[in-house]
């Protein structure tokens, strides 16, 4: 190939000197071919580029190597392995060449398929502590032997880059909620400046520009941590580009292959450990000698201290059915059998459900997020069973009820008796009155008497709860007297006898 050098000296000999061609190739040593082509072309610099690559160590592993690519690009997005996790299944089958030939090889592999020019867009930089962004994933995972599509919250540090991620059934918005409290809770602290998308629990209407009107209880949210929210430009993601990076980052090294486990609890603990561990490994991207952790401890110095929980609800209206059940979120939930005929109120968290009336909690159960399913708390239909104790046998909340200790041995004595239903009911509602340890300890003293009947308990418990007999008052010895009156049973009849006359 020529070099440069030689080719302006064959265009100063042509062009100043006005030597021939033949000359030219005889006083420079190239080919009369190479000469005109020189000439012709007009061009100060030729590159030679090769048409086919050996590839010494690929070969072999050439076909083998495009059809995982192939396989690879047929999969779901989320479903697909990164270039480095082809690599290591190269070299499991015996690869010994480096990732840069794989790189390459796959490149020139897409490029022969097709792509269109990449977008570019504008770097952007930010100081510590002055803003943070948040984003959703879905991410395909197996709980409990389900698979199952979970939510992922995505919260990132723009200036650290720290990142923190969680899972959750839902994107409604108490589960937005919850993600900002732990993860402010684990920052301890917060930025002044939260970026978003126009996310429909957190944004009511979308204005000319960047004006906005957010969702009230979203904006007390962010009252709370001190956070002024701001909403990217609809369809314009580069925007919060950090924590949509973030988001195919976490797929392709944290949901690639399929995570397995147990419970959201087990899934979440796991993936804030691996969040912490990336931290510590990856290096900042534009500090060079730190790592992503060592910037965010640095970071937590400016944040904005943790102001401390949020009461993360989101609060709906709901009636209360005959049978004692609300319905939210397409289950039932029961409460106690003396709000039925009022509305109610539902303060839906992440993981439970409280239930109140006029201010005052009546219900509290955990929650579920299937459909159709009702979740029974026994005590709530107990005062019911007064007009009906046949219900204890065949009614629905107390199937597999389970009583605790010497209650529920109390209670399999008297399935045996032919009023037992009703005596049980009569124990059970002891309960509501003294408390669960109170008609405990009464069922235990009474089978430690070798009875079970309801009269023994309730009158056990009567006992217990008597007010202890008042102290014997001793009598000063100046009040004492010195002599004792006699008792004479005949001045009631001299009295009578008196009275009598008259």
């Amino acid at each position: 190939m020529l070099v440069v050098e030689t080719i302006a000296k064959i265009r100063r000999d042509h062009l100043v000197e006005g030597k021939s061609i033949k000359a030219i190739a005889r006083d420079r040593g190239v080919s009369r071919n190479t000469v005109r082509k020189v000439l012709r072309s007009g061009e100060t610099a030729f590159r030679y580029e090769r048409g086919a690559q050996p590839l010494p160590r690929l070969a072999a592993f050439r076909g083998r190597l495009e059809g995982m690519l192939a396989e690879n690009e047929a999969k779901g997005r989320r479903e697909r392995l990164t270039l480095m996790q082809l690599f290591e299944a190269l070299q499991v089958e015996g690869f010994g060449g480096s990732y840069d030939a794989v790189r390459r090889f796959a490149g020139r592999w897409r490029r022969e398929r097709g792509s269109g020019s990449s977008p570019a867009f504008v770097p952007l930089i930010f100081a510590p502590g002055e803003a943070y962004q948040f984003d959703w994933s879905h991410e395909i995972v197996v709980l409990g032997g389900v698979t199952t599509k979970v939510k992922v919250a995505h919260v990132r540090l723009c200036h650290s880059r720290m990142p923190f991620v969680r899972a959750y059934p839902r994107e409604s918005q108490e589960m937005v909620f919850d993600a900002h409290e732990r993860a402010f809770a684990f920052y301890r602290g917060t930025c002044t400046r939260g970026i978003y998308d126009n996310m429909k629990t957190a944004v009511d209407a979308v204005f000319v520009g960047k004006d906005r009107r957010f969702n009230r209880r979203f904006l007390q949210m962010c009252s709370h941590y001190l956070v002024e929210p701001v909403a990217c430009t609809p369809a314009a993601g580069w925007e919060k580009g950090q924590v949509e990076n973030q988001v195919g980052v976490v797929r392709q090294r944290l949901f690639t292959p399929r995570l397995r486990f147990a419970t959201y609890a087990e899934l979440n603990a796991w993936l804030l450990e691996r969040c912490i561990q990336e931290a510590r490994r990856r290096p900042h991207p534009e500090l060079a000698g730190q790592t992503v952790f060592e910037v965010f401890e640095a970071e937590r110095a400016v944040l904005v201290p943790y102001a401390g929980p949020f009461d993360s609800y989101r609060a709906t209206v709901a009636a209360v059915s005959k049978t004692c059940l609300a319905r939210f979120d397409h289950n039932r939930y029961s409460v106690p059998s003396c709000v039925v005929g009022r509305p109610v109120e539902i303060y839906a968290y992440a993981e439970q459900v409280v239930i109140r009336q006029d201010g005052v909690v009546v219900a509290r159960h955990e929650r579920r997020f299937g459909r159709g399913q009702t979740v029974y708390d026994p005590w709530h239909y107990v005062p019911v069973l007064s007009r009906k104790p046949g219900a204890l046998r065949n009614g629905a909340p107390f199937r597999d009820w389970t009583l605790p200790g010497a209650l529920g041995k109390v209670q399999r004595r008297l399935q045996q008796v032919a009023d037992g239903d009703r005596q049980m009911v009569d124990v059970l509602n002891a309960v509501l009155s003294d408390g669960l340890p109170a008609v405990e300890a009464a069922c235990a003293e009474a089978l430690a008497g070798g009875v079970h009947s309801s009269d023994v308990i309730l009158n056990l418990l009567a006992r217990r709860s008597m007010p202890p007999p008042v102290a014997n008052v001793l009598t000063p010895r100046a009040l004492m007297l010195a002599q004792a009156p006699l008792a004479d049973c005949a001045r009631y009849d001299h009295l009578r006898h008196c009275h009598g006359a008259r």
